[in-house]
């Protein structure tokens, strides 16, 4: 994993990010932190304490991957939001993000990101 990709990748919210970008560099670094988190937060009785912050910092990052693949979908970013809605908006999310393509070509909102890295 690059970490300047991932810094990228967390931090910002402008662009476009592909779906192996969205769960290489996006969903699975998170994940396992969060994983290994919860596992420090069972061993040492926290109660749950650094579980909870954890998820409160992956917040940020989250949002900046849910808006970049929302993004690239040709989508405004605030459709992160629809994971709000309990069950059926983390389904749209999970669809929408993870599972289907991106906007051939250029958008409004930035160059193609396979085009981009198959240039690179």
């Amino acid at each position: 994993m690059d970490i300047e990709k991932i810094k990228q990748v967390w931090t910002t919210t402008d662009g476009r990010i592909g779906r192996h970008t969205f769960w290489v560099n996006g969903i699975l670094p998170l994940f396992i932190i969060l994983l290994i988190v919860y596992a420090i937060d069972t061993i040492l009785g926290a109660g749950g304490l650094l579980a909870t912050a954890a998820q409160v910092a992956a917040l940020y990052p989250s949002v900046c991957i849910g808006i970049k693949r929302f993004h690239d979908r040709n989508k405004s970013g605030w459709w992160v939001l629809i994971t709000l809605i309990p069950v059926i908006g983390s389904l749209w999310y999970l669809i929408e993000c993870g599972i289907l393509k991106g906007t051939d070509g250029d958008n409004q909102y930035g160059p193609d990101p396979l085009r981009t890295a198959a240039t690179v």
